[in-house]
């Protein structure tokens, strides 16, 4: 399996749920994720995590410029009510 590396960690595909794929950026999930409410947003070797729980918030990020970064933001709020019904559906 070709593993990924996410904020300085390595993951197999196997334990990434992608769920959206939109305009160069991917959400996901991981498979070990069980903790506060999140999403993962990828783009071109970037990350950044966005807590969900009340409203999108930067939790951190590596390698985005802040354009892209705003762009990512963007693109978790627009889809929050999607994030929450998957973040449902990765738990249940």
């Amino acid at each position: 399996k070709k593993a990924l590396r996410f904020l300085g960690v390595g993951l197999t595909n196997s334990l990434c749920r992608l769920f959206l794929k939109r305009r160069g950026f991917a959400l996901h999930f991981t498979a070990m994720t069980i903790d506060l409410f999140h999403v993962h947003v990828r783009k071109a070797g970037a990350e950044a995590i966005f807590d969900v729980e009340d409203e999108v918030e930067l939790r951190e990020s590596q390698g985005f410029k802040v354009k892209d970064l705003a762009k990512a933001q963007q693109l978790a709020e627009e889809n929050r009510n999607l994030i929450i019904q998957k973040w449902n559906e990765h738990l249940a």
